[in-house]
């Protein structure tokens, strides 16, 4: 096959032809037509088309022709936009396929693509390139064998990972949240008199871990727990594919928080014994021993409600970040005046709740959010003119970000419940297997 010099070279994109001449195909807008020019044997030509004819010098594409022709449009005059009666996310494929991106459309088609990319996040999966179809079949072979020596942990990894995957993962997802909710019960009603009242025990006395403690029932039961998170957490972070990333991964760090302070309990009443330096340790033991309550978070991993909210979270921040500068901006105007009004000038009265900003600050946050506990109000007309004027700034600036963050939290909602539909219709194939 001549590459060099020879007749003009024809692409045939799904029966339009377009012909250029060689010097053109090196410097050509579109990635994919211009890696042509590059390309020395037949086969690295069939990798970037689906066709070749070494007689005419043409080759094939068997894709959108009318697409093709709007792109062509961009290459020649500058300016992209849709196809119409073409669906976006086709549109956008082809782009893609010829290597271009979304931001190379005109400015009125991009806020289209992404409002359809943001409604259909979920569903939409973009073509791989062809190129990238065939491959070494070396490589190929390196894979197979790969997944094959990788498929047991691979199974391991979806069943603690992904609840609805399999029957053995619902199973597991379900002895866990037992293991949660008995935890939890459990630390509720130490808390209770009733509880300590047949040892006596102080409060102090009750977060040590002596030998005495561990034969208890309630001892046992948080013995049985917290060994059972720990082999959970253990086996999740060996079946992990990446361990960096597991250890990075904010339910994970909860996990650790809550498993953690058990055993540094244990290590201190170990290392101290029941003398004056546990009794004077007495707080940190509290703390450590309160913050199992992080186990309540776990159940996100098994409840599409938990982790809409996370998934809210971590995509609005900027607008979470937006609300709380709202706040505290309105806080500090409002609450430097109420000072004002209400006790820095002589008026005759002085209401002592406002004697500081830093006091005012909690009547303005109250009132902001329309809770008005009714321990501090203003007592001045002007104060109270004031009053409604922030109670009516905080339902307006509240509700402007939150808006964002409800249809945010309605995408995420629909993204994770497909996600869990899909994971179920395997587990109903397995099932019937």
């Amino acid at each position: 096959m001549n590459f060099g010099r020879g007749p003009p070279v024809v692409l045939n994109v799904g029966g339009t032809r377009y012909s250029f001449s060689r010097e053109v195909l090196k410097d050509f807008p579109l990635r994919r037509v211009s890696r042509l020019h590059g390309c020395l044997s037949e086969q690295d030509v069939l990798e970037v088309c689906d066709d070749y004819d070494r007689e005419r010098n043409e080759y094939f594409f068997d894709r959108h022709s009318e697409a093709f022709g709007f792109i062509m449009l961009y290459v020649r005059h500058g300016h992209l936009r849709f196809v119409p009666h073409m669906c976006e996310l086709s549109f956008y494929n082809e782009l893609l396929y010829w290597g271009l991106e979304g931001s190379h459309l005109d400015y009125c088609c991009q806020r289209r693509l992404d409002d359809r990319l943001a409604e259909s996040r979920p569903y939409y999966c973009p073509e791989e390139p062809a190129g990238d179809a065939g491959g070494d079949p070396r490589a190929k072979g390196r894979r197979a064998a790969g997944g094959e020596g990788g498929k047991w942990l691979e199974r391991m990894r979806r069943t603690f990972e992904e609840p609805t995957s399999s029957l053995a993962a619902q199973v597991l997802a379900t002895v866990s949240i037992l293991f949660v909710i008995v935890s939890m019960v459990v630390l509720c009603a130490s808390t209770l008199p009733e509880w300590r009242a047949p040892e006596n025990r102080s409060v102090e006395e009750q977060s040590r871990y002596t030998a005495e403690s561990v034969r208890e029932p309630s001892g046992i039961i948080e013995a049985i727990c917290i060994g059972w998170f720990t082999a959970e957490c253990i086996v999740r972070f060996i079946v992990s594919k990446n361990k960096c990333e597991f250890v990075r991964r904010p339910l994970n760090i909860i996990d650790l928080l809550a498993i953690t302070p058990y055993y540094i309990s244990v290590l201190m009443t170990v290392f101290t014994g029941e003398n004056s330096q546990l009794q004077r340790a007495g707080v940190t033991l509290r703390v450590l021993r309160m913050m199992r309550i992080f186990w309540v978070i776990k159940l996100a991993r098994h409840f599409i409600g938990l982790q809409t909210l996370g998934l809210t979270l971590k995509r609005c921040y900027r607008e979470m970040v937006m609300l709380l500068v709202f706040i505290c901006v309105a806080m500090a105007i409002f609450s430097a005046l109420s000072q004002l009004l209400e006790n820095g000038l002589d008026l005759g009265t002085k209401n002592k709740d406002y004697a500081s900003i830093p006091a005012a600050c909690w009547w303005v946050i109250i009132s902001m959010t329309t809770v008005g506990y009714g321990d501090m109000c203003p007592i001045t007309v002007p104060g109270r003119i004031l009053g409604g004027i922030c109670v009516v700034s905080g339902i307006v600036l509240l509700a402007l970000p939150i808006t964002f963050i409800y249809h945010s939290f309605v995408q995420c909602y629909h993204e994770l419940k497909f996600r869990s539909a899909r994971y179920s219709r395997s587990l109903s194939a397995e099932f019937l297997n």
